[in-house]
């Protein structure tokens, strides 16, 4: 395993992060704890979960995915062991379930974050993140900006406040944002330092070969502002490994069980898909281990979340970080990028 500072902090992170999301909705609890053993095993010290999860979001799953994991911390105490990183919901109808108070409010962060102590059977959060923003902007696929009159009331200064508070309690050691604009980045930074108060120091945005409009503006941000992307759904919702496209997919995989789940299901994607399977096979690796591999060394990547829901996807993955792609890989794969451009924004 390869290791890679967490922001402007000290604390060395796995290269690959162990993402959970399927834990408790594909994986039961025995198939989450053996994920996380193996993955320990093999050097990922990164485990990132969220409060509403499993995914897709529903009432009787909310909050599986956190208690998985911690039973297992319960039963191995390798606490110490771990760089645990969860987060708040944001605003969103579809997860009133979770609370009538969804968003970044003192209240609600610390209604939040209770639920999530007892779930992970802990006392604390390593990085504790904002899921996506409160106010209406272009995120989840959305492209283009419109100016939106949503009525939102600048709240980041609580916000902040209330994440810095929680630091100097103990409660989080550092925080982060998910799902967030160039703008909400620069806006956070811009009130931390006006307060004197802890930057955000990581964001989990999506990032894959079908997705790679974190290089347009953002990347900048993470080298100059030193804000680490921790990449999610670098596989595409499962699209890049191949199996959609030599039929070896299954009823129970994400693109087929979850149809309201389309950003990766598109004629595009699945044309592009085809021409980076070539390319992988051309250089004798599997489509996931070039996927991944692509991912974990982009110059502005900290960490890399993979996700599965079975020990053979599990190793396949992790044995991704064995492979650097030659030159001539990486030229093949921008010229794919260039005709068909972010297919899955």
């Amino acid at each position: 395993m390869r290791y890679r500072k967490l922001g402007t902090t000290d604390i060395d992170v796995s290269v690959i992060c162990l993402g959970t999301m399927t834990f408790g909705q594909q994986n039961i609890e025995s198939e989450g704890h053996e994920q996380i053993d193996y993955a320990l095993s093999k050097g990922i010290n990164f485990i990132d979960t969220a409060e509403m999860y499993s995914v897709p979001g529903r009432p009787e799953t909310q909050g599986s995915t956190e208690r998985i994991i911690g039973t297992w911390l319960q039963k191995t105490g390798k606490r110490k062991d771990i760089i645990l990183a969860t987060k708040v919901t944001g605003p969103s109808p579809a997860f009133k379930h979770i609370s009538d108070n969804l968003g970044f409010s003192k209240a609600r962060i610390h209604d939040a974050i209770e639920g999530s102590f007892k779930r992970l059977q802990t006392d604390y959060i390593d990085l504790y993140q904002l899921h996506w923003p409160e106010r209406k902007t272009n995120f989840f696929g959305q492209l283009g900006y419109v100016n939106h009159d949503d009525q939102w009331q600048d709240n980041f200064e609580e916000t902040i406040d209330t994440l810095d508070q929680l630091i100097k309690d103990g409660k989080i050691r550092h925080w982060g944002l998910s799902n967030e604009s160039a703008w909400g980045i620069m806006r956070s930074c811009s009130v931390a330092d006006k307060n004197d108060q802890k930057r955000p120091l990581s964001i989990q945005n999506p990032y894959n070969l079908l997705n790679r409009s974190y290089e347009v503006g953002l990347s900048e941000i993470s080298f100059r502002e030193k804000i680490s992307l921790l990449a999610y759904s670098p596989m595409g919702f499962g699209l890049l490994s191949g199996k959609f496209h030599k039929g070896l997919d299954t009823p129970n995989d994400r693109i087929n069980q979850f149809k309201n789940l389309v950003r990766y299901n598109g004629a595009k994607s699945h044309e592009a898909t085809a021409k980076y399977m070539q390319i992988a096979d051309d250089a004798g690796i599997t489509p996931a281990q070039m996927a991944l591999s692509f991912v974990n060394d982009r110059p502005f990547v900290t960490s890399n979340i993979i996700g599965a829901t079975n020990m053979s996807q599990l190793r396949e993955n992790i044995s991704s970080i064995e492979i650097i792609l030659s030159t001539d890989v990486l030229a093949a794969i921008d010229r794919i990028h260039a005709e068909i451009s972010n297919p899955a924004p």
